[in-house]
């Protein structure tokens, strides 16, 4: 049995990629911290679920602890969840500035640690970053901000887990509409009300990346000049980028 565990799994990117892993034949078991949803989606998929704050390194550890109990092989982590962080520096709340920062960097880091040993030669990880985490987005920089930290810590475990057989792919997806991350109404800018995708769009790319073994991919793979252009002309972009006006 293939056992998957996918992180934010109650909605959005999470519960589209826990659908799609089980029509290939994954075992699912789907972590987050709304029982109303993982319940009846765990039942329906034929999974399991906990529930689990992943930004909480504690609960994190007491879950993980449980689930290499009955699984002590995991062969596909999916480091997922996350949470909007809607402003900038100055004018977003200091706790939602730590919140967006504890869940979305260090709640990866943590289910990567908890839930190492249960990986082994063949394993997978894949982490969802963003696109943000490769462009310093100051209207939205805290956000943005937690998605680097996460970029770099998935680099980072790629060589770290290489030498044991153990893959990591970073997939990096652009506007993407969800519960969360409802794109459609904030987007001011119709060129970019153009670019929202779906999580079943992001949710394929994750199965296909995994089967390929590709270590970074951007969905869709066009946002990668958007990366290009952060590396050859930041100032550039940065000025560019304050005055867009993205959101309503």
């Amino acid at each position: 049995m293939r056992v998957a565990v996918v992180t934010g799994a109650s909605s959005g990117i999470g519960e589209a990629t826990a659908r799609a892993l089980a029509r290939d034949g994954w075992h699912c078991i789907l972590l987050a911290r709304r029982r109303e949803r993982l319940e009846p989606l765990a039942l329906e998929l034929g999974g399991e679920y906990e529930l689990c704050d992943v930004a909480d390194r504690a609960q994190v550890d007491e879950v993980s602890g449980r689930l290499l109990e009955r699984h002590p092989r995991i062969g596909l982590l999916v480091l997922n969840a996350g949470i909007p962080g809607r402003g900038d520096f100055f004018s977003l709340e200091p706790e939602r500035i730590e919140a967006v920062l504890r869940t979305n960097y260090l709640g990866a880091v943590w289910c990567a640690r908890a839930f190492e040993r249960g990986l082994g030669r063949g394993s997978h990880v894949v982490s969802v970053v963003s696109v943000a985490g490769t462009v310093a987005f100051a209207p939205a920089g805290p956000y943005a901000a937690s998605k680097h930290a996460q970029l770099a810590f998935s680099r980072s475990l790629t060589a770290l887990l290489a030498p044991r057989g153990i893959k990591v792919h970073t997939v990096l997806p652009g506007f993407v509409e969800t519960e969360g991350f409802p794109q459609r109404s904030v987007l001011a800018s119709a060129f970019f009300r153009r670019m929202v995708i779906g999580p079943d769009e992001v949710a394929a790319r994750i199965l296909r990346t995994v089967e390929e073994g590709t270590r970074e991919a951007f969905v869709p793979s066009w946002y990668r000049g958007f990366a290009l252009a952060q590396a050859l002309a930041p100032g550039l972009v940065a000025r560019l980028v304050a005055r867009s006006g993205y959101r309503r």
